[in-house]
């Protein structure tokens, strides 16, 4: 499915604003490709991205959408009452913890029109429909899976490859199903056992997701059945990431571990500990979108204040290891150390 790719290398779709035309178009342009994150946009402000990018590049790159869940029946009041105290301490007020379905059928009629080369779907399970519509279209469809069972049932609806989320990423874990007993969605596995099990419950192209920072990890998710790596935080402090500020100065300066919050969203994420993921996790409930609504305004305020402890900080357990500079060096640099481990692993292996 990617053998067309220099650097078997995908930048991922990071939703809320890291993730940009330009980002996707310079590593496509390096050798590698990429996904445009749908998440949070409308069908009108997608389709101005899907055109962005085709004029900055003419090699393939993919969209991505999340697939709207069941809305929550928890009751918000008591996390409401707590973000009131919180939004106070930056002189804003809470969003309305609403549900909505992301503009979402709106938004896979967009990538039916456009026609990207690939299209890949997070949170759960495309319709039978829709995949039949995209593969009429000629585009081909990846679904993102954390569990050997939910690759099966991904590859019942026809999908033509897999994305596979290990535990060790950033940002929201594709999970199909929230625990709320569980903020880590239950059973987590690492990304090179996930790829070995996933594989020997389907036969489909996968594509590696999860603590993928250095060209060594890329010929080791390779080595393991992968047929390209998906880099998410290894891109956020690319100069054409649109990561905020605050965001970035938390990322350079490492010394903070990751853990898998509720706070921000309602859905399970992982990213570096601040002063709001701690007091705020043990209380979020599992409801999303609704959280994010909840406490869009509180981060808004938190960014336009520099605060990184007020803002969700998004980051796989390897942020502190991950490059920075323009995409076209980062991707340069991937693929140095890939052949550098490539020749390492061949002297080793004789």
């Amino acid at each position: 499915m990617f053998e067309d790719l220099r650097v078997p290398v995908l930048v991922a779709p990071m939703a809320g604003g890291p993730t940009t035309p330009e980002l996707v178009a310079a590593v496509a342009e390096a050798g590698g490709s990429g996904f445009l994150a749908a998440g949070y946009l409308t069908a009108g402000a997608l389709t101005e991205r899907i055109a962005r990018t085709r004029e900055l590049t003419g090699r393939p790159f993919g969209v991505n959408l999340f697939v709207p869940g069941r809305e929550s029946g928890v009751d918000l009041s008591p996390y409401v009452r707590r973000l009131a105290e919180e939004a106070r301490r930056y002189e804003t007020e809470p969003g309305e913890p609403r549900w909505e379905d992301d503009d979402y059928a709106a938004k896979v009629d967009v990538v039916v029109r456009e026609a990207p080369p690939f299209v890949s779907f997070t949170f759960g399970l495309p319709s039978t429909e829709d995949v039949r519509r995209l593969h009429e279209a000629g585009s081909r469809v990846i679904v993102t899976v954390t569990t050997p069972e939910e690759a099966v049932q991904a590859a019942e609806t026809g999908a033509d490859a897999l994305c596979v989320q290990g535990f060790e990423a950033g940002a929201h874990r594709g999970l199909y199903v929230d625990d709320p007993e569980n903020p880590a969605g239950g059973e987590a596995y690492g990304l090179l056992a996930l790829l070995r099990l996933v594989g020997s419950a389907v036969d489909l192209p996968l594509i590696a997701a999860g603590g993928i920072v250095h060209g060594a990890d890329v010929v080791a998710v390779l080595a393991a059945g992968a047929e390209a790596a998906q880099l998410g935080t290894a891109f956020l402090r690319a100069d054409e990431a649109g990561t905020q500020p605050a965001h970035r100065r938390a990322l350079a300066e490492g010394g903070r571990v990751t853990a898998i919050t509720r706070a921000f969203s309602g859905r399970p994420a992982r990213g570096l500990v601040n002063r709001f993921l701690t007091e705020h996790s043990p209380y979020a409930p599992s409801a999303y979108p609704q959280v994010h609504h909840l406490t869009k305004p509180v981060r808004t305020a938190a960014h336009r204040a520099g605060d990184p402890e007020g803002v969700n900080l998004w980051g796989g357990q390897t942020y502190s290891v991950a490059p920075e500079g323009p995409a076209a060096e980062i991707m340069a640099r991937l693929e140095l150390e890939a052949k550098a481990a490539r020749e390492r692993v061949t002297r080793r292996l004789g």
